[in-house]
């Protein structure tokens, strides 16, 4: 086997795409396609570097003749690689799927919460007499929607938190293991879309009910109940959207691929990033929400934060290879 296919094989064990391996290396995809492509040769540093990169000997990717791979001892080769077994991805993806149905559950609970408060609300424009009690009801059943979510996130985190070692550590799985997941995957593929395309379609037709706000005129209830309207639909939406996401992860997880290839594992800056982002967000709903009491309006901070989010984590990514370079 020559150098070209041992870059190739090796590449690919490690789960890395070309540019991944480039970024790396420091070069360009191009240099590593030539490489791989048998068109240019690495000079020495960079053969070096894919030696420490790759744990094996300078000597098995120079040498032709040598068909076996020899592995050196590196940081990477040396920690423990965790294996998976048949039994433990079969009973992850069983409860990655019924846990992701109340993950969803719980993020349209959120987005439903402050529906009673709008209403409320908008009635008590009616009748300012009611003012008061509008608010209590519809402060009580926000606060007790919001428990339930994060009840539900809580106790779904702790259910799934044996298995967080396949979102951060590097993982080996038993034989057969990855021929049942592609299977898994692929049967859920025709599912997968159907349920992005329906959740997609639900946060469009929501955004129709504005549009039915200018035209109620001074009427503060149906321009609240539209409101609503679009909430609702948004929640379904979003239940479609994480369910199937959550259940897709899971295959990705288990195959290291996508979000969960071992070079994106390794990305512990973005974690972070994602972290204090949605914790940040969080504070500014809730502050915003007490300081105005404008609960029937500062829910939209939520999808512009989703908006928001890529462009952050992108930024971060930047950051962090301009940092490393």
């Amino acid at each position: 086997m020559i150098l070209a296919d041992k870059i190739i094989t090796e590449r690919k064990k490690n789960g890395w795409s070309q540019e991944e391996l480039a970024e790396k290396l420091d070069v360009s995809r191009q240099s590593v396609s030539k490489w791989e492509g048998a068109q240019a040769t690495p000079d020495l540093q960079k053969i070096l570097k894919m030696s420490e990169l790759f744990g094996v000997s300078t000597d098995y990717l120079l040498k032709d003749e040598l068909e076996d791979t020899q592995y050196i001892e590196t940081e990477s080769s040396v920690s423990n690689v965790r294996r998976v077994s048949m039994e433990e991805a079969n009973a992850f993806l069983q409860l990655n799927a019924r846990t992701s149905r109340r993950i969803a559950l719980a993020a349209s609970l959120g987005v439903l919460s402050p529906i009673c408060l709008i209403l409320m609300g908008g009635m008590a424009e009616k009748d300012p007499n009611m003012e008061n009690v509008a608010v209590s009801i519809g402060m009580i059943v926000l606060l007790l929607m919001a428990a339930a979510a994060v009840a539900l996130f809580i106790i779904n985190g702790m259910q799934l938190s044996k298995y967080e070692y396949l979102e951060k550590e590097v993982i080996e799985t038993a034989y057969g293991v990855s021929g049942m997941v592609k299977d898994k995957k692929e049967k859920y593929a025709t599912k997968h879309i159907r349920n992005i395309v329906t959740g997609v379609v639900l946060c469009i037709l929501g955004v129709i009910a504005l549009f039915f706000v200018p035209l109620s005129g001074e009427d503060a209830v149906v321009g609240a109940t539209m409101v609503c309207v679009l909430l609702i639909f948004v929640a379904a939406g979003l239940y479609f959207l994480i369910s199937s996401g959550c259940i897709q992860d899971g295959f990705d997880k288990l195959l290291q691929e996508g979000d969960y290839n071992i070079g994106r594992k390794k990305d512990h800056v973005t974690r972070i990033v994602a972290g204090v982002y949605w914790l940040t967000i969080t504070a500014i709903y809730l502050g915003w929400s007490f300081v105005t009491n404008n609960w029937d309006r500062t829910w939209i901070i939520w999808p512009v934060a989703g908006v928001m989010f890529p462009a952050v984590i992108g930024i971060s990514r930047l950051l962090r290879k301009q940092y490393d370079r």
